[in-house]
């Protein structure tokens, strides 16, 4: 296993990223981020590549193309030890995301809102996150993923001793996304079953002009 060279910050709950990220970049392990999450750790004094110039592709669509990008998912799936892979990212300029830490946007917190209209909370339904944490989930093999704050200690100790993780943790880790996501898209369709679009004036169509 090869040392952890790169990090993907993309971050809702920012709480503790600051430390996190100032720990691994004091192991020489370089930050990738988005907007919010960039903003954050460049106030903390950090050196932070943003995904869009990562890629060559700019945040777009108010931010729901953020992450979305062969680089970037390329980045986390292609096998270390996969010979065709491994020339495949080379031969595309593909460079290995070997960390990825993700939280989601707060989808129940806001349809907790009684005011929430269905605009808003379509608005809170993630895509890019879960996408990023199901590819490193998918690839723990390679890839250390984290959903979970509280995993920030055993992470860093490990890194700091081997430079990288080991197996039995990834897969812990990445078990962890699977809960969260199914969780997650769980309380979507739970909310969306409660929308009844007969009733809701968010459905009347406009008459034609």
């Amino acid at each position: 296993m090869q040392k952890a060279k790169r990090a993907l910050l993309s971050l809702t709950d920012k709480s503790g990223c600051a430390a996190f990220a100032g720990a691994l970049a004091a192991l020489g392990i370089e930050l990738l981020s988005t907007g919010g999450t960039a903003k954050t750790l460049r106030d903390a004094g950090l050196a932070v590549v943003e995904v869009s110039d990562f890629t060559g592709f700019p945040e777009m669509l108010d931010g729901r193309v953020k992450t979305l990008h062969p680089k970037v998912h390329g980045g986390i799936l292609h096998q270390r030890r996969n010979a065709e892979h491994v020339e495949q990212c080379r031969s595309q300029a593909i460079e290995p995301i070997d960390l990825v830490v993700v939280n989601l946007y707060a989808f129940a917190q806001a349809v907790a809102d009684p005011a929430c209209t269905p605009a808003q909370a379509i608005e809170q339904i993630d895509i890019g996150g879960p996408t990023l944490l199901r590819a490193a989930a998918k690839n723990f093999q390679d890839v250390t993923v984290i959903v979970d704050p509280a995993d920030y200690p055993v992470v860093l100790h490990e890194l700091g001793e081997k430079g990288h993780t080991s197996l039995k943790t990834r897969f812990v880790l990445a078990r962890k996304v699977f809960a969260l996501t199914s969780a997650y898209d769980a309380a979507i369709s739970q909310w969306l079953e409660g929308v009844d679009p007969e009733a809701h004036p968010y459905f009347a169509e406009p008459e034609d002009a």
